[in-house]
């Protein structure tokens, strides 16, 4: 690489191919629609206890159906675990799809199946990304959807999910075999001071808007004199350059700054990192994102046993204790703020795990860490929890069987949820990319769009 091609580059490391929406658009020939469409994809990471939660068992054994009481809903005939009363209270946004199933019970590979659509291609052994991943629809929504100009088409808050000790993310978050340019913009932020704003969003107070454009007009005629031959890598980097300048131009750290909202708002959201990243995606929807990604954190995130919705011990104490009073406030918050700001009907709200919890209480399923106390992973049966979006709230679609084990009507799987979520966003689930690994094309959804819950 001659002093050129190395002037052209410069600063490379530490740019993300992710930031890849304004090129992208042109490239794939989507523009805006007309009313923007929006979808906010809470991943609730771990796979919480259906069987618990929202599709319970009160006349089943004792060792099935647990400790929690079901109560009523605002919607009759509706119930849902007795600790999310102000859940309760909003079920008639909601549609509960208890017919999500899978075959895979492992963390990483599981979350690789709901994030891409796709069966996990690899042995279930790793829960670590690989460039033969399957894209991600976050992935697919940055190159596909349309998305207002300066603004990314796909954003992920807080965080990639990632265990600790491992080396990289889990399996399912990026690009994969379409490419790792099309990763979706991950916004992680400080919540002390009130802003999810990376610090690479907002402009260096030294450094105004002009002093930029004068440096990226600069560094564009070093370009235009490298001459035509450059490396896919060179090439890459100027594409993703481009959307960053567009992101600084466009002021984009100006959507994430909460401190614009009011005390009672931010109140209402509480100061949790997924409160708080349900704010931002509010603003985001406003602003006219396509896909919002947030993914699930809380205090247990870094515990190598039960991380955040995982129950491999002491299940009840869990949920009772730390997951069902954060969710029951940030959940029921986001969808009300949604409705009363007239967003609901526009924007496709969806929360799910990775796969649910087991029928019976200390059933080995794939986890030695599981006890009397706890469930294991359980992929054969689960629930999403949707609305708006044309969705009707206040039913339930599907159902399991009497130990909400297995699907007995109207089976989901994480290829039909994919497709529905893509075409809500406008995006056909049947046109094609190029799969870079295996030099084929293929769909960008297997599944089928769910077109009878409206």
């Amino acid at each position: 690489m001659n002093r050129r091609e190395l002037l052209s580059i410069a600063g490379l490391g530490a740019a993300s191919g992710g930031l890849f929406a304004a090129a992208t658009r042109r490239a794939s020939g989507a523009t805006p629609s007309a009313r923007a469409r929006s979808c906010v994809f809470l991943f609730l990471f771990g796979g919480p206890s259906q069987v618990d939660l929202w599709d319970m068992k009160p006349r089943a054994p004792r060792e099935v159906r647990g400790e929690f009481e079901p109560i009523a809903t605002s919607v009759p005939g509706i119930q849902i675990c007795e600790h999310l009363p102000r859940l309760a209270t909003h079920l008639q946004h909601l549609c509960l799809v208890r017919s999500m199933t899978h075959r895979m019970n492992v963390h990483g590979p599981a979350c690789s199946e709901v994030f891409t659509g796709r069966e996990y291609q690899g042995p279930p052994v790793t829960d670590q990304a690989t460039p033969e991943d399957w894209p991600a629809l976050s992935s697919l929504a940055m190159r596909y959807a349309p998305s207002a100009e300066g603004l990314p088409p796909s954003v992920v808050l807080p965080w990639f999910l990632q265990f600790p000790g491992q080396s990289k993310r889990i399996a399912g978050q990026s690009g994969g075999r379409m490419g790792e340019r099309f990763n979706p913009l991950l916004i992680q932020g400080r919540l002390d001071d009130s802003s999810l704003a990376a610090s690479g969003l907002r402009l260096d107070p030294q450094s105004p808007w002009s002093r930029l454009a004068e440096r990226r007009a600069l560094l564009t005629e070093v370009e235009r004199q490298a001459g035509p031959r450059t490396s896919r890598a060179i090439e890459e980097f100027r594409v993703s350059a481009e959307s960053a300048y567009t992101l600084l131009r466009h002021r984009t750290a100006d959507r994430l700054d909460l401190s614009e909202e009011s005390a009672a708002t931010r109140e209402a959201y509480g100061p949790s990192a997924v409160g708080q990243s349900l704010l931002a995606a509010r603003r985001l929807v406003e602003a006219g994102v396509p896909l919002i990604t947030v993914n699930w954190e809380d205090e247990t995130k870094i515990d190598g046993v039960n991380t955040c919705w995982d129950t491999h011990q002491d299940n009840f104490a869990k949920l009772k204790g730390l997951l069902c009073p954060l969710f029951d406030q940030v959940f029921p918050t986001f969808l009300a703020d949604l409705h009363e700001r007239g967003l609901l009907e526009s924007t496709l709200v969806v929360a799910l795990g990775e796969f649910g919890r087991t029928p019976k209480l200390g059933q080995f399923s794939q986890s030695s860490n599981t006890r009397p106390s706890g469930r294991d992973h359980w992929p054969h049966a689960f629930t999403a929890l949707v609305a708006g979006g044309g969705v009707r709230g206040g039913q339930v679609y599907g159902a399991t069987n009497s130990n909400a084990g297995y699907v007995v009507d109207k089976p989901v799987t994480p290829a039909d949820l994919t497709a529905t979520i893509l075409s809500h966003l406008g995006v056909d689930p049947q046109q094609e990319y190029h799969d870079e690994f295996q030099q084929l094309p293929r769909r960008l959804s297997e599944g089928h769009p769910i077109t009878d819950w409206s």
